[in-house]
């Protein structure tokens, strides 16, 4: 599992490899157009990689439709980095591993450690041959829904990760400034642990030792032995954390509630909780 993590160092070494499909995920494709690594291509986090009907992800069919236009097969190995602390790419990651690809890769600290070294230096936008992207399985383990986790609300065998700001978690505000998905209502899941993402995360961008990590975790009762189920906002940051939660970590059982805050803090009648976990 480790190698799903790679650096920018590796990235610089494998840009030409023609087994790999290098992919800048950003929130819009604003950045990519100013400069991204050789033959990277883009997908927009907002319009390529959400149902734009309904508020979900992707369709197989959509994402075998992305992926054919990108000339993807099951084989490629795809390479992933981004914006925002590498928020939107882990989301891609966990959305691709969701719909059973093979092999997915996170270039550690993202666009914001490419940059830092110098590295994005081309504005070139590649083009390659289609292929007929087939999905061959999907991990429903690694998606959880609002009733998976109301039903397991409180169970010792449960754990529950917040990785919003404490000013979300407590109900302070409810989205960061600016933010236009929202919810009607504040605060947070009964029983969550607040963990921000950005606790695991060094200055440059990348992740934080795994030791590190545990003695953030495990202190607040969230341990590999559990059903573990992460949630933000929108989903995005979530994702950040559940790579780190299973494949940085090694957690078996780790699921990414993508409904998140916007969804749990509309809905009528679901239990919540405002200020610090009582």
């Amino acid at each position: 599992m480790t190698n799903v993590l790679v650096s920018t160092e590796w990235a610089m070494a494998h840009l030409r490899d023609a087994d790999k499909r290098f992919i800048e995920v950003d929130v819009d494709n604003t950045q990519y157009a100013l400069g991204h690594l050789e033959g990277a291509i883009a997908f927009n986090w907002q319009t390529q990689l959400q149902d734009q009907t309904t508020r979900d992800i992707l369709s197989k069919e959509q994402l075998e439709a992305l992926f054919s236009e990108a000339g993807i097969t099951p084989e490629t190995i795809i390479v992933l980095y981004g914006d925002n602390n590498n928020w939107f790419a882990a989301h891609a990651f966990w959305l691709f591993k969701y719909y059973g690809h093979p092999d997915v890769r996170l270039i550690d600290g993202g666009r914001k450690k490419l940059l830092a070294e110098e590295r994005l230096f081309t504005r070139v936008v590649p083009k390659y041959p289609r292929t007929e992207y087939k999905v061959r399985e999907i991990n429903e383990a690694f998606r959880a829904d609002r009733e998976y986790i109301r039903a397991r609300l409180r169970q010792p065998s449960f754990a529950l990760v917040d990785v919003r700001s404490p000013a979300e978690f407590t109900g302070e505000v409810i989205s960061p400034p600016g933010m236009p998905e929202t919810a009607q209502r504040g605060g947070h899941i009964p029983g969550a642990k607040n963990v921000p993402w950005s606790d695991i995360v060094a200055e440059d961008g990348t992740f934080k030792s795994v030791e590190q990590m545990r003695r953030i975790y495990e202190p607040l009762g969230v341990t590999p032995d559990k059903d573990v189920v992460v949630y933000c906002r929108i989903g995005e940051r979530s994702s950040h954390t559940w790579f780190a939660l299973k494949y940085l970590l090694g957690y078996p059982n780790v699921r990414n509630y993508d409904g998140s805050w916007t969804e749990w803090g509309n809905m009528v009648g679901m239990p919540i909780v405002k200020g610090k976990e009582e």
